[in-house]
């Protein structure tokens, strides 16, 4: 049997900064047959794109730190280390949103590009992906203060050398996934990267 779902309803509950809609639904089951019917509620925010901007010549990621509401309940800072995103509006390619938002939250301009992977932020709670990129900065040009004030947003550049990103991976000190993702991915790649990016 193939993998199939039926979604039988749909509801709006909530349409603001994020909307919320209720689906009732069911899917094929592995042993065969069909599940019983479902109650799931998802946030539906769209999509994303992030990038972490590498400077090849000095060795040096440069990333952002802002508060997060949804990090108000941990053990640890409300206050996160990530990487710079955004969100795909219609009409925009994922490369568009991460070059356009490297210079506004970071003042980075991105002189070449590498798609990382795509991948699902939580899909058991929202319909969300995030296209993940590496791209190429001079890491000098990364300082200050950003954000776009009429969305509350208070963004601090920080540039980093590689070596102390590593460590605070290594240290817990980095908590958010596409950050993490990056990074690693970074560490996979850097020195076939620099070969690419220095020639």
């Amino acid at each position: 049997m193939s993998l199939q779902f039926e979604i039988l309803e749909k509801t709006l509950c909530h349409d603001g900064f994020f909307k919320l809609a209720r689906y009732k639904l069911k899917h094929t089951l592995f042993a065969g047959g069909w599940s019983s019917e479902l109650i799931r509620e998802l946030l539906e925010r769209g999509h994303a794109a992030a990038i972490l901007p590498y400077d090849p010549v000095r060795d040096e990621l440069v990333f952002i730190e802002q508060f997060r509401p949804g990090a108000m309940h941990t053990q640890k800072n409300a206050w996160l280390w990530e990487i710079i995103a955004g969100i795909i509006e219609i009409g925009e390619t994922p490369a568009e949103v991460v070059t356009r938002e490297a210079q506004e939250e970071a003042g980075c301009v991105v002189t070449d590009l590498i798609h990382i992977c795509d991948f699902f932020v939580s899909p058991g709670s929202t319909t969300e992906t995030t296209a993940l990129f590496c791209g190429k900065v001079d890491a000098t040009t990364a300082t200050g203060i950003h954000g776009i004030a009429s969305e509350c947003e208070d963004i601090q550049v920080h540039v980093l050398p590689f070596t102390t990103a590593v460590n605070m991976l290594y240290t817990d000190k980095l908590l958010y996934a596409p950050a993490i993702i990056a990074l690693q991915w970074l560490m996979l790649n850097k020195e076939k990267l620099q070969q690419q990016w220095n020639q």
